[in-house]
């Protein structure tokens, strides 16, 4: 192809037709840079294709992560719900409620005693941001449901801190000094596995009896009424978040998939 125009111009100049090889190459030109322009499109076009599947694959990451945050915050809301009706059945003890039962009295403090702090699945989105690829997620509402829901995570962490500090000094630090802990663990234990575990032990009346005396103690089973609330309310805030990005998610996914049929 070369050599053919080549050609064209060696013949052009050699009869001495100038205006005739001047339009020639004008013309050599422009196909010179409706190539490059081609070029350079065909480039773009994959580039952009190349992002734009990785927005996908970010997407689908994004989607996993926000649906395994929605089954475990349920679990998390469960247990709290749990732990609120233990704390108030406790307190029931401490506003006079007879203590002929020491067991269901342990096994209600001890169910507030035992808690867990929320970890969300956030793998996708620390990759997001940490690789600066944020800026591939173009759907602004899903982007911003994300920095939202991170929003809400950091509340979340700080009311847990704040119970945290509460347990400390309202919970396990009396219950330490009163309560034989080993007996407390046995007891409870066999009370959730159903005798598969831990030990049936007689518990000490007199160390119930001076657990219920205790203002202190008793007013951390009020803060766990309080702060369990708190948390569920941020839980099921984070659910719905999640639930919603999910959703938009899932309608961008279907809408880039229609449009490759």
């Amino acid at each position: 192809m070369i050599k053919f125009f080549r050609k064209i111009r060696q013949r052009l100049l050699t009869e001495n037709k100038f205006s005739k090889y001047l339009l020639y190459a004008i013309g050599e030109i422009i196909l010179v840079v409706i190539g490059i322009l081609i070029a350079l499109q065909i480039n773009n076009w994959n580039e952009t294709r190349k992002l734009r599947n990785q927005e996908l694959n970010y997407l689908e990451n994004l989607r996993t992560d926000l649906e395994l945050n929605v089954a475990e915050l349920n679990q998390y809301i469960d247990i709290r719900i749990s732990s609120i009706e233990s704390a108030n059945k406790v307190l029931e003890y401490f506003e006079g409620k007879p203590l002929t039962d020491l067991n269901d009295l342990n096994f209600h403090a001890t169910n507030v005693y035992i808690w867990h702090k929320f970890t969300q699945h956030d793998n996708t989105y620390q990759e997001l941001v940490n690789s600066g690829n944020l800026t591939l997620i173009s759907n602004d509402s899903i982007k911003n449901g994300l920095l939202n829901l991170q929003a809400l995570y950091k509340k979340l962490k700080n009311e847990e801190a704040h119970f945290r500090y509460d347990t400390e000094v309202l919970l396990y630090e009396p219950a330490y000094g009163m309560i034989d802990m080993n007996d407390l663990v046995k007891n409870f234990t066999y009370q959730v596995t159903k005798g598969q575990a831990g030990e049936n032990v007689t518990l000490s009346r007199a160390n119930y009896e001076g657990m219920l005396k205790d203002i202190k103690h008793k007013n951390g089973f009020v803060m766990a009424v309080y702060e369990f609330s708190i948390m569920n309310s941020q839980f099921n805030e984070m659910k719905d978040l999640c639930n919603s990005i999910i959703k938009l998610i899932n309608k961008e996914l279907e809408s880039r998939s229609r449009r490759h049929l």
